[in-house]
């Protein structure tokens, strides 16, 4: 039966040209953006693992950039500790020489404080962006963000590589300083020449610490602890420190902390924690719905009053008599030892700071290679399916064409 109402060729044709648009549209996007799913509506699970991965990517990159920071600062410590080295053998030659009886021991001392004094130039020198691993400064090791680790749960936590300080410095002003932790009323860093060398404070769910850098002495370090470990959130316990030189000013060393703290909250993906600065005042501001312990406190260096480094007793060595180049000659050898094992230490640890960041940089490949595999287009697939849906696409036109056409026919049957 024919009618003039209804026309099922037509309507056949219609939807038949209409899936044909859809998939042309679809191949059209595929090709204009490079990739098979550009967003969640194209394929939701595949997005999601994707987006992550990206996330992941672009965290490691930032851990790149720490790892090269660390190697750089303790580059700068391990050659500090070669050219110690070879200071103290310069020095072992000429105390050898002093055991003789016929010799100006008078000289060969000048000679041994001129050394001395070049042994601790170099250690002083021995900072990279202020932070120094051989003048005694501090104890406490230093960790350089090296790894994320995302569990099957899906839960992220940091990784550090640990590198221990050496104390190389014939005079040490702040390896007796201790960090202090008393809270004050100002909630502000002290410079800790009184009894009050810092503050400890709660910040709670939604508020700001405000944390003001009073003062700012050559030498004197700086540290900011984090701490949310009896929580659930990301950050743990974290030191940021930053020990000033002389060119430093109350808003640099703010500033130093406040670039360490948000560079770590940026390779973590934090989210929970802001860091401010405006001049010398740092704002941390919580929004992780639990406390985060904030302490922060300040040790002298400078002109505290100094006590003897880890090469003290170069200070000692004194050859102009039998019995001091004879002692001298035992203290060479313990100091030459302290030397060799810093050196030793640190070449360790840059080695595996290095082994670290050539995996980063591989797994950030691999990473972009497998987020491409889930998500880009094969581009000489889409070519072709381009060329066959727009020949079907002018096949489905025409057939609606002939379709459309075919009431005209049943006018013969009037005529």
């Amino acid at each position: 039966m024919s009618s003039i109402l209804t026309n099922n060729s037509a309507m056949v044709a219609l939807d038949t040209l209409r899936g044909i648009n859809k998939n042309l549209a679809s191949v059209q996007n595929e090709i204009s953006t490079g990739k098979s799913v550009s967003s969640a509506k194209d394929n939701a699970a595949i997005w999601a693992i994707s987006t992550v991965m990206s996330t992941d990517v672009e965290s490691f990159k930032q851990i790149s950039d720490s790892l090269n920071l660390g190697s750089s600062t303790v580059g700068v410590a391990r050659v500090a500790s070669e050219k110690v080295t070879e200071l103290l053998q310069d020095m072992k030659e000429l105390i050898v020489t002093a055991q003789g009886a016929n010799v100006d021991r008078s000289k060969i001392q000048t000679e041994i404080g001129e050394i001395r004094e070049n042994i601790a130039s170099v250690v002083g020198a021995a900072q990279f962006n202020g932070l120094n691993l051989v003048d005694g400064s501090s104890t406490a090791d230093m960790q350089i963000l090296s790894s994320l680790d995302r569990s099957s749960s899906g839960t992220v936590s940091a990784s550090f590589i640990d590198v221990a300080r050496h104390d190389l410095s014939i005079s040490n002003t702040a390896t007796g300083a201790t960090f202090g932790g008393t809270a004050v009323t100002n909630l502000t860093i002290i410079n800790n020449g009184g009894t009050n060398a810092g503050t400890a404070a709660t910040v709670a769910d939604g508020a700001t610490q405000a944390i003001t850098i009073a003062a700012v002495a050559d030498g004197n370090s700086y540290r900011i602890v984090l701490d949310d470990s009896a929580t659930t959130n990301s950050v743990g316990q974290r030191t940021f420190e930053y020990v000033a030189g002389a060119d430093d000013s109350l808003n640099s060393v703010a500033a130093n902390l406040a670039n360490q703290i948000n560079t770590f909250f940026g390779a973590t993906g934090e989210t929970n924690y802001t860091v401010s600065r405006t001049d010398d005042v740092i704002s941390i501001t919580n929004n992780s719905g639990a406390n985060l312990s904030v302490t922060a406190a300040s040790a002298t260096g400078g002109t505290a009053g100094t006590s003897a480094g880890g090469l003290g007793n170069v200070a000692t060595i004194d050859v102009t008599t039998d019995a001091g180049a004879t002692a001298a000659l035992t203290s060479i050898e313990s100091l030459l030892q302290t030397s060799i094992d810093a050196a030793a230490g640190f070449g360790s640890s840059q080695t595996r700071i290095e082994n670290q960041t050539d995996f980063v940089s591989s797994l950030i490949d691999s990473m972009t290679s497998g987020i491409g595999g889930l998500v880009d287009a094969d581009m000489e697939a889409a070519s072709a399916k381009l060329q066959a849906l727009q020949v079907q696409q002018q096949l489905g036109v025409q057939s609606l064409s002939i379709a459309n056409q075919a009431p005209q026919t049943l006018l013969s049957l009037f005529r």
